[in-house]
């Protein structure tokens, strides 16, 4: 791995997390103020929920990015890695979402 490979993934990581965060907390500020107020139930509910998801959804962008910036390095140790770190997650995912019980 070199240097500028190893930077620009660090690169890449910093903003993706850093836009997750601030889109998660922005949606989760906004439907907060609007659920308080009472001023329009539907979008604080609508924004809250989308304020979880991108918070929820933000860990598997990194792993994500962080496959393709594996492979554009051709480091096909951590390719392997990150692909069943990938696995795993969207096995977890679907069990989880399997196992919901409506009610």
């Amino acid at each position: 791995m070199s240097d500028a490979g190893i930077s620009r993934l660090e690169t890449h990581l910093g903003r993706l997390l850093r836009g997750g965060v601030l889109s998660s907390a922005g949606c989760l500020a906004a439907g907060l103020a609007l659920f308080l107020t009472r001023a329009a139930p539907s979008i604080a509910n609508a924004l809250l929920t989308a304020g979880l998801m991108i918070l929820m959804a933000t860990p598997i962008l990194r792993v994500v990015v962080s496959l393709v910036e594996y492979a554009r390095m051709r480091d096909w140790l951590f390719v392997t890695t990150t692909l069943v770190v990938l696995i795993v997650l969207f096995v977890t995912i679907g069990v989880a979402v399997h196992n919901v019980k409506p009610g």
